[in-house]
């Protein structure tokens, strides 16, 4: 339940990021509080803080003496005394851990290693759209994120991973759990449906078994420091690479086709000039960056602000990524999608020491997502501009996406 009704209220004090009235309209929310109250203060999960500005996001996810990543996603249940490594390593790692942490994983995510994939994940899109084309019905009328964009990264990060594709539905309802609905399901879930009993009865499998060629073979080999990795190290980073690497891909896919299904001058410019692509890419990044993480104030900490505005020792904030791309102070035209935007220092992988390791990959994906999209469908629409749900929680993008195929190519 969210600790807010939903009445009318007053965003600088009554919001709730996990409430769909809030994902409908983030952007015009963002919006209104940096003009208004550029750093508004909840009650909800128990209290959290939702800068908007670019300068003050950008401050508070530098500053890792101040702000500690033990807990990046918003939720009642407060972790506690897991610093340095977190829960999530490295994306829940403080300094000095963060550091080793984060190298041992950057290889498989270096442009060369992300070019394996690419024809893979090329073939996928070609088989999803076929088979979505193939089930519409004679209006036309498909959904394009839960047939298309929610499927690409389930099965590339599976593959990746050494996991099973068929597995997807129990993936979705995992990182639904977790990031749409943070704590709601923690009373009602039957051990064994966990993602908790799902990895460790992996890991407890595959080291049973000969050592296989992907990442979940890959750490359990890999050592820091001169010493294997813990099985709770293990666990932690193939959870943020199951959640990370789905969630954040699908809905910066669905939103591209989203903004498309709008803009047919833009689906010309990109048909007509393949070099604009990159651009769009990236634009498509900043305009629609899906994540939005979180801190946690340090323990002790005394002397913390975001702004102007104090913040108390263990006090929630949320790092609004995509609030800080739409600020006209950082962004000319900042409200404005310009397809062939030059300059583009966008935040929709974050930054800091926490910038995002699987930036390559999701590049990829969303860049041949797109391609494949247009390749396959020249002309299509909204069907309901009212059917679209957008997810609630951390990661935004639309969940729901009908859109009227009107000629294919």
């Amino acid at each position: 339940m969210t600790d807010l009704d939903s009445g009318p209220r007053d965003w600088a004090t009554e919001f709730d990021h996990t409430h769909e009235d809030y994902a409908a309209a983030a952007p015009e929310i963002w919006d209104e509080l940096r003009q208004r109250c550029p750093v508004a203060h909840s009650p909800a999960h128990g209290g959290v803080w939702l800068p908007t500005r670019h300068a003050d996001v950008s401050a508070v996810a530098n500053d890792t003496t101040r702000f500690s990543s033990e807990g990046i996603i918003v939720n009642r249940f407060k972790p506690s005394g897991l610093a340095p490594m977190g829960y999530a390593p490295p994306i829940t790692s403080d300094p000095p851990f963060h550091s080793d942490a984060r190298r041992l994983l950057l290889p498989a995510f270096a442009p060369r290693q992300i070019e394996r994939w690419e024809e893979a994940t090329r073939q996928t899109c070609r088989e999803l759209i076929r088979d979505l084309l193939e089930e519409a019905g004679p209006d036309g009328v498909v959904d394009a994120a839960t047939g298309y964009a929610q499927h690409i990264p389930v099965r590339v990060i599976a593959e990746m991973l050494g996991l099973p594709r068929e597995d997807g539905d129990r993936f979705r309802t995992f990182i639904h759990r977790i990031l749409e609905k943070p704590g709601e399901y923690t009373d009602s879930i039957a051990p064994e449906d966990t993602l908790v009993h799902y990895l460790s009865e992996v890991i407890r499998s595959r080291r049973r078994e000969p050592p296989r060629d992907d990442l979940i073979g890959f750490l359990l080999s890999a050592e820091m420091d001169g010493r294997p990795l813990t099985d709770e190290h293990i666990f932690g980073s193939i959870a943020l690479l199951l959640v990370a690497g789905i969630d954040t891909t699908w809905s910066a896919i669905g939103a591209s086709i989203w903004h498309l299904a709008q803009h047919p001058e833009d689906r010309r410019r990109l048909r007509e000039d393949p070099s604009v692509l990159p651009f769009a890419i990236e634009e498509f990044l900043r305009f629609y960056a899906p994540v939005t993480m979180a801190r946690i104030v340090a323990e002790g900490v005394d002397d913390a602000a975001i702004g102007d505005c104090p913040v108390a020792s263990r006090d929630w904030v949320l790092l609004t990524f995509p609030a800080a791309n739409r600020d006209p102070e950082a962004f000319e035209d900042a409200d404005r999608f310009v397809i062939d935007r030059q300059r583009n220092r966008h935040l929709a992988f974050g930054l800091g020491i926490h910038r995002c390791l699987g930036s390559n990959l999701a590049r990829m994906e969303l860049t041949v997502a797109v391609q494949e999209w247009l390749s396959a469908v020249e002309e299509f629409e909204l069907s309901d501009p009212t059917g679209v749900r957008w997810s609630t929680g951390q990661v935004r993008g639309p969940r729901e996406l009908p859109v009227r195929i009107l000629r294919e190519i």
